[in-house]
């Protein structure tokens, strides 16, 4: 019987995203009808693979030289679309790695991050079919690589990846994402609109997630979360969190009042 670790490793290292999310969904089904083992302990090896699988293009370039996105014009807003499909695909990614590479956690810590793999191709497989609608691929305009780059610095410490990526890295989305869907209600397109407010209410759980895993991981080493993620922040070289912040959707994303008061709320 397949090992969900072992697979979501093989998927990781896939290169076709359509491929890629065939096969998660694939994965979350196969483990829900328990035609696949888990294994926590195994130490995986990826020698060999190179990770994350990706497509040949979008040209991945330097956050800053990224096109500008007016939402004034057809191609500004499929451009501001291409971005937030890309970064469906590298959290797809993140959550296969967070699945194969960290050994030893509670059972559903895999069970979560499967989850949260499920629902990010499912967020990648909407915005391409409305851009593919339009005319346009993944891959048709350049991409930073930001997430994925602090996805690989905390590739040596699961409490350093649940503190920077999904409490950090993603959490900045649940920021970002109420702005870009008012701005497609004002030009009243509303199949984005509700594809956004779908990635909204899932991100908010992704967010969670982090937050329950790098909370069950200080309190088993009696560690304090603030001063832990200052550490760790600083110690990673981890983004200035700046606003404005969506405090409401942290607040039902784990992030407690004292966490959000040291955002300035």
């Amino acid at each position: 019987m397949p090992e969900l670790r072992q697979t979501a490793l093989e998927l990781l290292a896939i290169t076709d995203p359509k491929t890629k999310v065939d096969r998660v969904k694939q994965l979350f089904d196969e483990y829900q009808q328990q035609h696949i083992d888990l294994d926590i302990s195994s130490v995986l090896n990826s020698e060999g693979l190179t990770l994350p699988g990706r497509p040949p293009k979008p040209e991945l370039v330097l956050p800053l030289t990224v096109p500008k996105r007016k939402m004034d014009t057809l191609e500004g807003r499929l451009s501001l679309l291409h971005s937030l499909v890309h970064i469906e695909f590298n959290a797809m990614n993140l959550a296969l790695d967070a699945i194969w590479r960290f050994a030893d956690m509670p059972v559903q810590y895999y069970v979560d991050w499967l989850k949260v793999a499920k629902e990010e191709a499912y967020h990648f497989s909407l915005i391409e079919a409305h851009l593919q609608s339009a005319g346009i691929a993944y891959g048709d305009y350049p991409a930073h690589n930001s997430l994925w780059e602090m996805v690989e610095r905390t590739s040596d410490a699961v409490i350093a990846r649940m503190a920077l990526v999904p409490r950090t890295m993603e959490a900045r989305g649940l920021d970002a994402v109420p702005a870009i869907r008012d701005r497609f209600k004002q030009i009243k397109d509303d199949q984005v609109v509700e594809i956004l407010e779908i990635i909204l209410r899932d991100e908010v759980g992704h967010v969670l997630i982090g937050n329950q895993w790098f909370n069950f991981l200080c309190a088993k080493e009696n560690l304090s979360p603030i001063k832990t993620y200052k550490e760790l922040a600083r110690a990673y070289c981890a983004p200035t969190l700046r606003g404005p912040f969506n405090l409401e959707a942290r607040k039902q994303a784990g992030f407690t009042a004292e966490e959000l008061s040291l955002l300035g709320a």
